[in-house]
């Protein structure tokens, strides 16, 4: 563990890497969709949010999630070690929480019109491959670092915590993106746990009563919980139509557009849980 805290960045990095390459492999061998845009100029794209992201991160904040739940620690600060649990405990704890914490503002990002702006980067991916889970707007990944940054605090969660958290939501986030066809048993074992890619696909789909739901990233337990669960779309998982119906054109899939995609027009109105949808009114009941 001490290890995983001393090398934090090339750890994060390296299995962010594998797990890529995995996804990628996996998904190119035994795909769920076919593919209708060129990799090249989606994957330019998308993996290039990815640097533009760590820079801007490094470049704003000095110290990240990892550092504040060092700092709380040494200093005996939070939820966490006011309780007295024992140290695997209070890390398993922390995980879940911060879990838990991803999925309520996912939530938050689809409910306020402001925050929709960003995220919808990550849902005018026309097409639904590992890629799509590391697209998301530099501001979009800042707000979310401060946000896990005040919560460790918070928690006084063990840094190894936050460590692993980080790795276990850059994993699913590859996983539950990929262009991957389980079996149905599988698939149906699986997402009583974990968000598997035929759970989360149903998020990204271009039907409001649709991308309304299956907010978890790694444990599909809060979905369920709190009733935006949707077991499967209405169009079936080859045919439904992904992404955006106000981002339709390729030349947005360019790293340039995306950046700049929150601040340009199309905007539409925010489809927010209230019933806004992208382009028009529609009701989350009737899609």
């Amino acid at each position: 563990m001490e290890l995983l805290l001393t090398h934090e960045v090339p750890v994060r990095t390296a299995v962010f890497l594998l797990v890529l390459v995995a996804m990628a492999l996996w998904e190119a061998a035994v795909p769920r969709r076919r593919r209708e845009l060129p990799r090249l100029l989606r994957w330019s794209g998308n993996l290039g949010l990815v640097v533009v992201d760590a820079l801007v991160v490094r470049a704003v904040l000095p110290l990240l999630a990892v550092g504040v739940a060092a700092l709380a620690e040494a200093r005996g600060f939070g939820l966490l070690p006011a309780l007295g649990l024992p140290r695997p405990l209070a890390v398993l704890a922390a995980v879940v929480l911060l879990d838990l914490t991803v999925y309520l503002q996912h939530v938050l990002f689809h409910a306020v019109p402001a925050l929709w702006r960003l995220h919808r980067v990550h849902h005018a991916d026309p097409e639904f491959d590992t890629t799509t889970g590391v697209r998301f707007h530099p501001v979009e990944i800042l707000l979310s670092m401060l946000l896990k940054m005040a919560v460790a605090g918070a928690l006084g969660a063990p840094p190894e915590a936050v460590v692993l958290f980080e790795i276990l939501l850059n994993a699913s986030s590859l996983f539950n993106h990929a262009n991957l066809a389980l079996p149905p048993r599988v698939d149906r074992w699986l997402r009583r746990v974990i968000v598997t890619p035929d759970m989360h696909r149903v998020h990204h789909s271009v039907h409001p009563d649709e991308h309304h739901r299956n907010f978890g990233f790694a444990l599909s337990i809060w979905d369920r919980l709190f009733g935006t669960y949707r077991a499967q779309p209405r169009d079936g998982h080859e045919r439904m139509v992904l992404g955006l119906r106000i981002f339709r054109d390729p030349a947005e899939q360019r790293l340039d557009r995306l950046v700049t995609q929150p601040f340009r027009r199309p905007a539409g109105r925010a489809p927010t849980l209230l019933g806004e949808a992208d382009g028009g009114r529609r009701s989350l009941t009737q899609g």
